[in-house]
Order: structure tokens, then sequence, then C-alpha cells
């Protein structure tokens, strides 16, 4: 990547961009924070349970190196007596190599988290690349890295020596002791410097850990075209969309007219405008809209309606105004209560009746209100 196409990429990582990262096996790490980890859970391994493996130490070493006789005619007795001491020895260190094993993932976890990727195994011949690996040694992180490295040689340095001197005279007198009793002092000793090691490292991995996280985003940045292109890719061309689109207005407007038959009564005007009116006064707290639309759909939903018997009533503001007032399986506003209660009140009645009293009953005349006037 060029320094001038990195200073177009200004804008922040996107999801995908991130999740592509990750399958690629791209995951923020740290280095020095495993340093530490493994430093500090080696240290404190050793103060806590120090003695007890320097004294097992020292018994295998004793065994070791007191050897029975009566054993050195068998050719294959050196053999067996040393792998039965290298076994127990892995024994006696297995509670420290768990204890830097685990800590060394949890570093790792933390930061990252846990990803396994097949494509992180497949050769990167970019990398191969001499431009890019000037780049890397003489660039913005080659620099980060010398630094950090430089500063933690001289602070490791200079603990170390502090350490040194501090130890000095315990270490001098370790001669004056019995063997176990100077293994198991000096590996007291050890944890101990190990510890003030692993403090010295913790201000290094405290730094560290946040700018591995600010240049692996900053890796990641996309410029706007980046961004605009993904778009693109991910909801699909304006075509496509406005296809999708028509598609799904299709579906529903099936699914629109499914419900026509089941409705009270279709108020029109007089082919516009189509509106289907369902009421349950059980469920349902005022007339709801099962159906609605304009022209082509309008005369659709007027014939469904006709050929399954559902009453038409010819209103022409009324059904302006439920139409512009009232989106599908949505109850009618308040305003529209009384206009719409004398339309079903006369084709419920219209039910009760027969054909002959029914020709006689009046028709409504339902009004709107003046909200509605221009609807």
């Amino acid at each position: 990547m060029a320094e001038t196409d990195r200073d177009q990429r200004t804008e922040e990582p996107s999801q995908r961009r991130q999740q592509e990262a990750r399958e690629r096996g791209q995951v923020p790490r740290s280095r020095e924070l495993a340093t530490f980890a493994a430093t500090f859970g080696g240290a404190a391994a050793l103060v806590a349970g120090g003695t007890t493996l320097a004294t097992r130490l020292a018994g295998e070493l004793r065994r070791g190196l007191a050897i029975d006789p009566r054993v050195l005619a068998d050719p294959d007795s050196m053999q067996a007596a040393l792998g039965a001491a290298a076994h127990r020895t892995i024994l006696a260190l297995m509670p420290l190599f768990a204890a830097l094993m685990v800590l060394v993932l949890l570093a790792g976890v933390a930061l990252g988290g846990w990803n396994f990727s097949p494509r992180a195994f497949a050769p990167d011949f970019a990398r191969m690349n001499p431009r890019e690996g000037l780049r890397r040694v003489f660039g913005l992180e080659g620099f980060t890295e010398a630094a950090k490295a430089l500063l933690k040689s001289v602070v490791v340095g200079a603990v170390c020596v502090g350490v040194a001197v501090h130890l000095l005279t315990d270490v001098m007198h370790l001669g004056e002791s019995t063997a176990v009793a100077a293994i198991a002092r000096a590996a007291r000793l050890l944890g101990w410097a190990l510890l003030w090691l692993s403090a010295a490292l913790a201000p290094i991995a405290i730094v560290d850990v946040p700018l591995q996280l600010f240049q692996f985003r900053r890796n990641l940045r996309m410029s706007r075209q980046e961004l605009r292109d993904e778009a693109k890719e991910t909801e699909g061309r304006p075509e496509t969309r406005q296809r999708i689109r028509q598609m799904q207005q299709q579906v529903a407007r099936r699914r629109m007219m499914h419900k026509v038959p089941t409705a009270d009564v279709v108020i029109v005007n007089p082919t516009h405008f189509s509106v289907a009116l369902k009421y349950d006064p059980e469920r349902m707290r005022a007339p709801r809209v099962v159906a609605k639309g304009v022209d082509h759909v309008a005369l659709a939903i007027r014939r469904i309606a006709e050929e399954h018997r559902v009453p038409v009533f010819e209103a022409p503001k009324l059904a302006r105004a439920l139409h512009r007032s009232t989106d599908l399986d949505r109850e009618i506003p308040p305003g529209l209560y009384v206009a719409v209660a004398q339309v079903l009140s006369y084709i419920f009645r219209l039910r009760t009746l027969p054909p002959t009293a029914a020709a006689r009953l009046q028709r409504p005349d339902p009004t709107v209100g003046d909200e509605y006037a221009d609807a």
C-alpha cells in the first residue's frame, strides 16, 4: 500500500471489512502482552511452588547419581533409568508448563479474540516484494517497532542490573547451604528476579496494546470510494433494489387481495379509489383497513368484492380520506369514526332485512370532517 493510498483511507473500516480481515487471519495481536504474560506466569509459578519443584528436581538428581551396581550388568538398564527419570522430571515441570501455556493463550485471545483461519496458512507472495519489505522496515511501523525494541532493551537492561545488584549477596551465600536448600533458594531467587522483570515489561505491554489496536484499525481504513463500492456490493445496484421492491410490493398486493373477501364493505370513489374495511367488535376498537388501492388496484379490489358478494359503497370523499389517512392493517382515525359508522350500520342492517325492505332503506350520505376536506 503506497503512502498516497494510505492518506486517502480516512474512513473507519466497515463491519464487512473487519470480518474479511478475520477470515484472512488478520487480528490484532501484541507480542509484548504475550511476553509479559509468560514472564509473569513463570515468575509467579516459581515463587509459589519453586521450593517444591526444586526439591523434586534435587531428588531426581540424587537418584540419577546414585547408581545401583547390580543393574550395571544389564545393557538396557541405563536406557530404562533415563526414561524413568525423564518421565518424572516432565511430570514435575508440567504445572509450570501448563501455567505458561494457559497464560500465553489468554494473552493472545484477550486482545484479538479466538480466531482460526485456514487462509492464513496460504503463502502470501506479496510479502516477498522487496518494496513492501523496505516500506515495513523504514516506514512508520518499522520506526515504531525499532523505538519499542530500544525502549524495551533500556528498561529491561536497567531492571536486570538492579536485580542482579540487589540479589548478589543472596546468590553468593548459596554456596554455604546444602545442595537441596541451595537449589530451592535459587529457584525462589529466580522467581523474584522474573517478577521484577515482568514488572518492567508491564508498562511496555500497556503501551503496546492500544498501539496495536490503533495500527490494526489504521491498516483496515477505507477510502470513501471503497465504502461506496462495498455498499453497492452489499445492497445491490439501484436497478436490483428497485426490482426487489417491486417483487415485495407484488407479494404484499397478492396478500392484500386475499383479504378482500373477508371485508365487511368496500368504499369506492367510484373507480379511482377503493378501501376495504373489516370490523370485529370483539377484537377491534375501530374498523380496520384490510385492502386499499388506486386506479387498476382499486378496480381489482372492487372486482374481487363483487365476485365474493362483499357490499360496495360509493362515497368519493370518504374513500379518498380513508386511503390517504390510514395504512394497511391499521385502524381508521377517530375523525372518520362517525362517517364509517354510518356506512357500516347501513350495511349491517341491509343483511337483516328482506330484499323489498332493503330496497326502501334510505342510503346514508356520510360527511367528512374539515381536516379531510383536501383528501
